[in-house]
């Protein structure tokens, strides 16, 4: 067995903790990302996905599981991780496994995502599709892809933006590339949504806000607890 795929066998069957913070946010600091990271990992996470290469660093150096890095720049069009530089900049940073933009947009750098990939790989990394829709990840399954994520799922105007996880995006990539590992990622709010991707197949199911996102929890018990008060 290559590490490559030891890495990617590790995933399989797990709970992947998305420990990120928005800009201008309390919680925006590396320290605090890699303290609530180790705290996901003492919980059980398989591992964590986490963005920018000081919260990377930070993170790779307080947990043993495997980290899938990114980083975002801008918040429209291609954005996580949108060139090789910032996937390069992603692994020096210490991330397993770099997480790309597998939209078929165009690419800030005038690369294909093909040959994103294929540059990724003489490098000897390990890359994660984020996929917007069923042809995203035909187009990342073709360019060899070593995992396929439902990411940007409903984010990209392909798909409508669903209530929860796509499950129909999610059961539509694990039936058509049964080789390939299918990663659930997006809105998955409840332990119930959790397990019912993973029932429908998913190699492995990413959490975030609901773990990590403490502003976002919050707004939801309030407004819970106002429309209560409203009857």
């Amino acid at each position: 067995m290559t590490m490559t795929s030891t890495l990617i066998d590790s995933l399989r069957g797990g709970l992947i903790v998305s420990a990120q913070a928005y800009p201008g946010e309390p919680l925006r600091h590396p320290e605090t990302m890699a303290q609530v990271a180790e705290a996901a990992a003492a919980g059980g996470a398989v591992a964590i996905r986490c963005q920018g290469l000081s919260d990377i660093a930070a993170i790779k150096g307080r947990v043993s599981v495997p980290v899938i890095g990114l980083w975002k720049e801008g918040d429209e069009g291609v954005y996580i991780t949108p060139t090789l530089r910032h996937a390069r900049c992603c692994l020096a940073a210490g991330c397993d496994i770099v997480a790309i933009d597998a939209t078929r947009r165009p690419r800030p750098d005038g690369l294909t995502y093909a040959e994103t990939v294929a540059a990724l790989h003489a490098d000897g990394a390990v890359v994660m599709a984020d996929c917007g829709s069923f042809d995203d990840a035909a187009m990342a399954h073709e360019a060899g892809t070593d995992i396929l994520s439902t990411t940007l799922s409903g984010y990209t105007g392909e798909r409508e933006k669903t209530d929860g996880p796509d499950v129909e995006l999610l059961t539509q990539m694990i039936e058509a590339f049964p080789q390939t590992p299918v990663i659930c990622e997006g809105r998955i709010h409840t332990p119930d949504q959790a397990r019912q991707v993973m029932e429908a197949g998913a190699w492995a199911v990413v959490v975030g806000t609901a773990i990590t996102h403490p502003t976002s929890i919050t707004r939801w018990f309030d407004a819970a607890v106002r429309q209560a008060n409203t009857r």
